[in-house]
């Protein structure tokens, strides 16, 4: 048997009698134009071991296989294994672990180059990637994730956006990230209220990588969770937890402590972590 002689993603869903369920933040996409268009994104996938986090009945699997792809598929909801057990069959290019991905350690489980493409699940996305950047060693080359678009404007924005903060910052200590395409709501079934986007993550040279994200994170939790307040006010409780003055940490690092926080730059986040600990 091959993945072309099983039922369509619309058929599975019908025989298996699959709804998609709320509270886990499930939405069904099953436009293979799409799945396609995603997993084209981690090319070139010949022989390379994929991670996919909740594949539902299965689209982006098949994709994933379709491209090239050795998939191992972490899915914690028990009435998706008959459908991926289908595929796995057809293929014999997909393992699957019945279990919750947030407690299943990716670098143990596959080897060589580590790809994770992924239709994320709503409710844990972004608990998801702060794993995945805080990874020590980082075990993955390539990271291609759907979120909802406010959550990937998120992780690409620049300072002065809007959506600039504390995910931009680790996110781009750690990786480029772009934003490859947006997905509207009706893709999906059923739609959610909002639209999704695919972004893509590619490692920067471990060189180039921050290397303290849990220092850097904290810093940046303080200075956006007061985001229009001055530096001096929104840094000035964890300048206080490390024994420093904060207008005099702002001025160590050639920052004025008068700028609010969305217009700081990466690096300039990243110099008053480094000076943090060194003052």
């Amino acid at each position: 048997m091959s993945l072309d002689n099983l039922p369509t993603l619309t058929e599975t869903v019908k025989i298996h009698n699959l709804r998609a369920n709320k509270t886990l933040g499930q939405h069904f996409l099953l436009d293979m134009n799409v799945t396609d268009k995603i997993a084209r994104l981690a090319a070139p996938l010949e022989g390379n071991s994929v991670a996919e986090i909740g594949p539902g009945p299965g689209g982006l699997t098949r994709a994933l296989i379709q491209n090239g792809a050795n998939v191992l598929a972490i899915e914690m909801d028990d009435r998706f294994l008959a459908p991926l057990d289908d595929i796995a069959r057809a293929s014999g290019k997909l393992r699957v672990i019945h279990g919750n991905a947030l407690k299943v350690d990716i670098g143990t489980e596959l080897n060589g180059d580590i790809k994770i493409v992924a239709n994320l699940p709503y409710n844990v996305g972004t608990k998801m990637l702060i794993n995945w950047l805080t990874a020590d060693p980082l075990f993955w080359s390539q990271a291609v994730l759907m979120f909802q678009k406010e959550v990937a404007e998120r992780v690409v924005a620049a300072p002065g956006e809007s959506a600039y903060g504390r995910l931009a910052i680790l996110s781009q200590s750690v990786c480029n990230a772009r934003l490859a395409f947006e997905v509207p709501a009706n893709a999906f079934s059923p739609p959610p209220k909002v639209d999704s986007a695919v972004v893509v993550l590619d490692p920067l040279p471990e060189a180039e990588r921050f290397p303290d994200l849990k220092l850097l994170g904290e810093v940046t939790m303080a200075a956006f969770g007061q985001r229009r307040k001055m530096l001096r006010k929104s840094l000035k409780s964890i300048a206080k937890k490390y024994g420093v003055e904060a207008e005099l940490w702002c001025e160590s690092c050639e920052i004025d402590p008068q700028r609010r926080p969305e217009t700081l730059s990466v690096r300039e986040f990243q110099s008053l972590a480094s000076r943090l600990v060194s003052l």
